[in-house]
């Protein structure tokens, strides 16, 4: 296993982290973990050397703090570093704080928490928290210690990401939504580099895109069979995570054994700037492949914004586009059915008002309807990608 300086800690950690949200689960139930199978996972990436772990107050249906705990039990907690999360949704008053900390530190079954993050933030979560007093509570717990770093995982845009980065001085580390194909979406790879440059670690999650980029189209694959050098989907992937030396750690939520010896096996060969100017390359291809795969050529430069009825037009066309280049229309759905229903597709009234401004010269309003027949009812999608 490498190591690699966390931040500006005085600790090392494993460059391949085990996150805890995807363990193997019994009948399908994601709050029924295997826990057999589950813990010969875990204790075999300890013992090769992982030494970050990454759980959170909602994972499994909250089993995944408790089952944590009793694994880490018999001499295991002190091998490693632990991170989890506040659920900063269910925080409405300062009480709060205190009141989850403490539920989580008893479900863990430990006396403190390594790495503790707010967990999700975005803009109006940070405003809410800052309200209530969060940069002075959790001063008061580093100082108390319950708590050695504090941290924060990010779900937002890259200016709402340097807002959070700047108003507050205590954090140690941030986690990050990053991979070849998220370069520029969330926190970015402006994040990333702000981040590291003001001696925070960074946290690396979904490097493989939930899994997507592990199993890519054949057109995907046949760019980088070409290389010749015999990497996987998933070494791609995480060899370009491990290469850039603003990365700290890359989590990696691991549902079978094979995973674990996979990744550990790929983690034995990271290093930073190992990538040559014609590896580079490759991906450069491969994520121009990608986006060749969108069908609708928006490049989000809102023009089209604000929309008279209230439809985030551009949210709506990333949505349908990523289902379609990465084949993944469940998640497409889920997402859309978590949008604000003023904002969705649904609700235009195709008075075509955006795409006299759409430099694009996209049919946006014939777009819409066929991107809510999709992705808002499930059976209406017949596989076509025109509107």
């Amino acid at each position: 296993m490498k190591y690699r300086q966390f931040g500006r800690l005085d600790w090392k950690a494993s460059v391949l982290g085990f996150g805890c949200m995807r363990f193997p689960v019994l009948e399908g139930d994601p709050a029924k973990i295997d826990e057999k199978i589950s813990e010969s996972m875990l204790l075999n990436g300890i013992e090769q050397g992982i030494n970050y772990l990454d759980t959170a107050y909602p994972y499994h249906g909250g089993q995944s703090e408790p089952f944590i705990g009793r694994v880490l039990k018999n001499g295991y907690r002190q091998k490693v570093h632990l991170a989890t999360k506040m659920p900063t949704w269910l925080t409405k008053e300062t009480k709060d704080f205190d009141y989850y900390l403490e539920e989580q530190l008893g479900k863990l079954q430990t006396d403190h928490i390594d790495f503790y993050l707010l967990h999700a933030l975005n803009h109006q979560r940070w405003e809410d928290l800052k309200a209530l007093g969060v940069r002075e509570w959790a001063d008061g717990i580093v100082k108390s210690g319950k708590v050695s770093a504090i941290g924060f995982s990010f779900h937002d845009d890259y200016p709402v990401f340097e807002d959070i980065i700047m108003e507050y001085e205590g954090w140690d580390f941030c986690q990050i939504q990053y991979n070849y194909m998220d370069i520029e979406e969330q926190a970015g790879t402006h994040g990333l580099r702000l981040a590291a440059a003001r001696g925070l670690a960074v946290v690396v999650m979904e490097p493989l895109l939930g899994g997507r980029l592990s199993n890519p189209p054949t057109i995907i694959q046949s760019i980088m069979s070409e290389t010749g050098s015999g990497r996987t989907p998933t070494d791609w992937a995480l060899q370009w995570l491990w290469d850039q030396a603003e990365v700290s750690v890359v989590l990696s939520g691991m549902s079978a054994p094979q995973h674990v010896e996979e990744n550990i096996r790929s983690a034995e060969n990271a290093a930073i700037g190992s990538f040559s100017s014609a590896e580079k390359g490759t991906i450069m291809q491969v994520r121009a492949t990608y986006r060749a795969l969108c069908p609708i050529p928006c490049t989000k430069c809102n023009y089209c914004m604000p929309c008279p009825n209230g439809v985030s037009i551009p949210e709506n066309f990333d949505l349908l586009n990523k289902a379609n280049m990465l084949d993944n229309w469940g998640h497409a759905r889920w997402a859309y059915g978590q949008m604000d229903i003023e904002s969705r597709a649904e609700n235009c009234i195709t008075c075509r008002e955006c795409e006299q401004v759409c430099p694009q010269q996209i049919p946006i309003s014939d777009w819409m309807p066929y991107i809510h027949a999709v992705l808002g009812n499930n059976n209406n999608y017949d596989g076509r990608l025109k509107p």
